[in-house]
């Protein structure tokens, strides 16, 4: 099983595969022009270690609170990954995790099992 973490909701542009053996991850300037080449961040990320969108099984979104524009723009294009290629994403944001000290995105697969994160269902939280 193979997933990927996007997180754009900071000043940063934050992307992490985890396969069974590894985990990787990438950083980008959080930028408009990079909002508008996310898709092709991501699968140059991808590319870099031999995968394709395809190989993915699921996908974990931060969905804020953040930038509306940087998470509107993720969430459109995770929703295209779910229409085109029938890959499961769950939209996490933080504040979902009540309790948990230590959250590092290579356990946020396993904070949304334990704390029931519905499979492709969306409630942005931007910051006014």
């Amino acid at each position: 099983m193979i997933k990927l973490i996007i997180d754009v909701t900071g000043d940063k542009i934050f992307l992490m595969i985890i396969t069974s053996n590894d985990i990787y991850n990438i950083t980008e300037e959080n930028t408009k022009i990079n909002y508008e080449k996310l898709t092709l961040i991501i699968n140059d990320f991808l590319k870099s270690h031999k995968l394709k969108l395809r190989d993915i099984n699921k996908i974990y979104l931060n969905r804020g609170p953040g930038s509306f524009a940087g998470i509107r723009n993720s969430l459109s294009i995770v929703k295209a990954f779910n229409l085109t290629n029938k890959i499961d994403y769950y939209c996490y944001s933080i504040v979902d995790f009540k309790g948990e000290t230590d959250i590092k995105y290579e356990n946020i697969p396993d904070l949304c099992d334990k704390f029931n994160i519905k499979k492709n269902l969306i409630n942005p939280i931007y910051l006014s």
